[in-house]
Order: structure tokens, then sequence, then C-alpha cells
């Protein structure tokens, strides 16, 4: 299980909200856009650094595990490549690092027997579920500065970004 710890601070400009020096008066939705991408990039890079320090992993590993957790059935390897937007061969690489270590198993698929379901192994599961609560609460942590007010209006804003944007891409 992961212990508390302090998270690393993230390099933030001298000038907050100066995403590559556009001033308060330039092009708003790129420097929305680029906030957005800025924000998203240095809670990424915390979360990387806190996988590889405390779990000896990386983000893939993270984000294929957690799809697995999704289905305890388990899933045919060309699903999850689909659910992790990664080629076939990704997904192989990683199946293989994970079986050795006895984090997945592979195991025949009744419906399709030229299929391989692969599903979490009671090893992968425990691991698992220690990474997602240390990942939880790094989150937390890097949000709360925020206020819980602040924090369901600022999601309630990108969620109706998320809905334009769908929209967009329908037309």
């Amino acid at each position: 299980m992961a212990t508390k710890k302090t998270l690393p601070t993230v390099a933030t400009p001298d000038v907050p909200g100066r995403e590559a020096g556009l001033s308060h008066d330039d092009h708003q939705a790129v420097r929305l856009w680029l906030r957005l991408l800025t924000c998203s990039t240095q809670i990424e890079q915390v979360i990387r650094s806190n996988l590889r320090t405390q779990f000896a992993t990386t983000l893939p590993r993270f984000d294929y595990l957690a799809q697995l957790s999704r289905f305890p059935q388990g899933l045919r390897m060309k699903t999850l490549s689909e659910y992790l937007m990664v080629t076939g061969g990704n997904v192989t690489g990683l199946t293989d690092q994970l079986v050795a270590e006895g984090w997945v198993e592979r195991v025949a698929d009744d419906e399709d027997r030229r299929s391989m379901i692969v599903r979490l192994t009671r090893r992968g599961k425990k691991q698992f579920a220690a990474m997602a609560a240390a990942h939880e609460q790094w989150l937390e942590q890097l949000l709360a500065p925020l206020g819980l007010k602040s924090s369901r209006e600022l999601y309630e804003q990108l969620g109706k970004l998320r809905l334009i944007l769908a929209g967009n891409q329908a037309s």
C-alpha cells in the first residue's frame, strides 16, 4: 500500500496564466486551450512520477490495469487495444510483461478459439487496488487547493465543453 507522500511541485511560469507568452488581450480560444493542455500535462507529469517512484511502474501499465479492472471476466486483446487506443503490438508487449510478473493471465476465449482473453490475477487486482487508491489520493492533493465549490463548478463547465466538442465531432 502506498504511503502518504508530499507531491512534487510542478514548475510554473513566473506570471501565472501566461502560457506561450500570450497577453490577456490575445486570442481567448488559444489561451483557454493552452491552459487546459498545460494543466493536463502538469497533472500527468506528477502521476507519472509518483507511479514510477512509489510503484516502479508506468502510466501505460496503470491504464492497462485500470481497463482490465473494469472487466473482471477479462477482455479480448483486440478490445483492450481499442479501449487503450494503442496498437495490438503495444498491448502484446504490456501483456507479456504483466503475465511474467503474475499480474494478468491469458486464457482461451471460449467463443473464438483464435482469440485470447486477458484478465487480472488475484495478485494483479491487489496491486492495482493499491495503485488506484494512491492515484486518487494524488489527484485529491493536487486539486484540493481549488476548494470544493470551485472544483464542482470547473467540473460542470468542462462537462459543457465536452458536450459542445462532441456535437462538433458529429458534424
